[in-house]
């Protein structure tokens, strides 16, 4: 289907369903506009697909929004919760991104929807900014009724095998209107209007006049008939300019907006066309790559910006390594298509080269004007006109963009100075990702090569790891485990936690796993004694937790010790998971004479024990043990024969929680029957 929304209605659980649900949700409401949006299940983002009371032109930079980014809907579907934003200082507070390209009051409510353990997506309702500062008990059971209600019908068409998933452009649902007026009530409405003394107008939800008095028009030094179907700033050039923006005031309904024109006693001069929208995609574009992180980030935010605010089709973002312009990411051209390009000598006669060598954009409204300037250029892309921006910060070439456009194009002057802005952004944002992702290899590497590269091969045992970093931010984190070969029938295994994540952290964490090898084979507590004197005598200023365990596989017993590590747990051979209540103890690095008591447990062929770090459990609003009890429960219900698939199990169910504010470490430990 080439619809925005798709997905099968025939039963009942289709885009016509889903829509008519969040029309009557707006309705019931009393919100001007609302939008839905759709999180597939592959991805950590979420698309608009449904929108209403709101012109596309509005809402293109919110089409595509990630989970992980600081928005209310993003909140609300990875909060699980309600967002409410009562007026424009709370914006602001919290959402300064928002308040900055949206500066006009509002209200907005944010949900999730969810059935079980799955997201299915949010909606978003707007009210105007006379809306109380809190919402009502009304408001509240419509939105919360609402959202079980979509997430029944998404639940459904998915389990029926066609699912509602967002298209490349949402469905902008028709208007919902009060009640139809007969002749007599429009004419009469009309009269009542005239005899407004400033004069109004009215437009839709795309910005077109679909009505204006007698004393508008006059104010506006227009006729009606010239007015009407156009969008004021396209129909009145001087309303583009600043002066004019700011002495107008829109109220905005259902079905788009009224307007109360100002007396301008004498219009400013007329602005390049599309000035204000320029303006407010360039604002929002600079506060979204102010949150970019590594260049895969800005090559996302960048195209989900750029691409509708400037009306191309395609892009490609390129940077310069060694001595090579490479494609680091695109939107709307295919990987094949890129490949051919990819990693062109900085040398090569090409327009993307030529503008980041000479520091000039270059713009080419027709194939024709491209092969004028580039005779061995051969279309490719199937575009019509292209747009090659240089990306320069601080003087220094870094890169260049490519926009492509499937119509011939004209380029005015007014438009190129905003693309080469843009291009000034993208740039700078660009040269902070690729420091940032450096930086964060360099640190990721460091600590792959503090922890083991394999673990040693013991008779009897099927062992799995797993390390996964956090997800936010490029420090050094301090999570290790280790399994020891002590000779044909014993082994030992260790996991812990050093505080903090920096260089010191992983240098503490390198000194733990040193400290322990050397003691291994005496009693754990004996082994967490030994290491809590020589953190003691460090004197790092940093804690430790640590768990280790001595495991006798002829005498099918493992013996425990823990300073203050979250506790291990034991599944049994015949499937029932143990939390193991060891005797706590101080964290390693406190106190030199801490003792750390030893706790034996059967360890026969068929067990499963499980040593984990609190990332693992850890999540924002969740108890610490109800989350070790829900891992206990996974475990005890997973039916993987192999740990290193059951580990990976248990890390997909983490992955699920992102963004992660912490490392992960796991270690699972299988003794078998083998004949000795």
């Amino acid at each position: 289907m080439s619809e925005a929304v798709t997905g099968s209605s025939a039963a009942g659980s289709g885009p016509e369903a889903v829509g008519a649900v969040l029309g009557r949700l707006a309705r019931d409401a009393g919100a001007y506009a609302s939008a839905l949006y759709l999180m597939p299940p592959d991805r950590e983002v979420l698309q608009l697909a449904m929108l209403s009371g709101l012109s596309m032109r509005i809402a293109s930079p919110w089409s595509r929004v990630a989970l992980a980014a600081a928005t209310p809907v993003s909140d609300a579907v990875r909060e699980r919760r309600l967002v409410w934003i009562g007026g424009q200082e709370e914006l602001a507070r919290r959402y300064p991104q928002l308040a900055l390209v949206l500066p006009h009051p509002f209200a907005m409510a944010a949900a999730p929807i969810v059935t079980g353990d799955r997201a299915w997506g949010g909606v978003v309702l707007h009210w105007a900014g006379t809306h109380a500062s809190v919402l009502s008990a009304q408001e509240q059971d419509a939105i919360s009724g609402a959202c079980h209600d979509l997430g029944l019908l998404l639940r459904e068409a998915a389990g029926s095998g066609h699912p509602v998933v967002a298209g490349p452009e949402p469905r902008v649902l028709p208007t919902l209107r009060p009640r139809a007026t007969t002749p007599a009530e429009a004419q009469a409405a009309v009269d009542f209007a005239e005899r407004l003394p400033s004069g109004c107008c009215a437009l839709d939800q795309d910005g077109r006049i679909t009505f204006l008095t007698t004393a508008a028009a006059e104010l506006l030094d227009a006729d009606i008939p010239d007015l009407l179907g156009r969008r004021p700033w396209e129909a009145l050039r001087w309303l583009d300019n600043p002066v004019a923006e700011d002495r107008v005031r829109v109220v905005p309904t259902h079905s788009g907006g009224a307007v109360v024109p100002p007396h301008l006693l004498h219009p400013a001069p007329a602005a390049g066309p599309g000035r204000a929208t320029a303006l407010y995609h360039l604002m929002h574009l600079a506060a979204t790559l102010t949150e970019a992180v590594g260049v895969r980030d800005v090559v996302e935010k960048v195209a989900d910006q750029v691409l509708p605010a400037f009306g191309a089709q395609a892009l490609a973002l390129m940077a310069t390594e060694e001595a090579r312009l490479r494609i680091i990411g695109f939107r709307g051209y295919s990987a094949e298509l890129l490949h051919r390009f990819d990693a062109a000598p900085l040398s090569s006669d090409t327009p993307a080269v030529h503008v980041l060598t000479t520091g000039a954009a270059k713009f080419f409204g027709t194939f024709t004007d491209l092969k004028r300037a580039y005779p061995p250029a051969v279309l490719q892309d199937g575009m019509a006109a292209w747009a090659f921006l240089p990306l320069i910060t601080s003087g220094r070439p870094v890169g260049s963009l490519v926009l492509a456009y499937d119509r011939p194009r004209a380029f005015p002057p007014e438009e190129r100075s905003f693309l080469t802005s843009a291009a000034g952004l993208i740039a700078q944002a660009l040269d902070r990702a690729r420091l940032y992702d450096a930086k964060q290899q360099l640190a990721h590497n460091l600590q792959a090569g503090l922890l083991p590269r394999t673990l040693p091969g013991v008779p009897g045992l099927d062992v799995a790891a797993r390390y996964l970093p956090a997800s936010r931010g490029m420090e050094i984190g301090g999570d290790f485990y280790d399994l020891i070969r002590l000779d044909e029938s014993t082994a030992a295994a260790a996991i812990g936690d050093v505080q903090g994540h920096n260089v010191q952290a992983a240098t503490l964490m390198g000194q733990v796993r040193t400290a322990v090898h050397a003691t291994a084979g005496a009693s754990p507590g004996e082994v967490l004694a030994r290491t809590n004197r020589l953190l003691n005598d460090l004197d790092a200023g940093l804690f430790t937790s640590c768990l280790y365990a001595y495991l006798d596989l002829d005498r099918q017993c493992a013996c425990l010790a823990t300073a203050g590590h979250p506790p291990p747990i034991l599944r049994h051979p015949d499937g029932r998971a143990e939390i193991l209540p060891l005797p706590p103890g101080v964290l390693l690095g406190i106190d030199p004479a801490a003792d750390y008591p030893t706790t034996e447990v059967p360890f026969p062929p068929g067990s499963v024990l499980a040593l984990y770090t609190d990332g693992l459990v850890e999540a924002p609003g969740t108890d610490i043990e109800d989350a070790i009890d829900a891992l206990a429960d996974r475990l005890a219900h997973a039916r993987e024969r192999t740990m290193d698939a059951l580990a990976d199990t248990l890390i997909d169910q983490a992955r699920l929680t992102e963004p992660r504010s912490d490392d992960i470490a796991l270690l699972l430990i299988h003794p078998q029957q083998t004949a000795r």
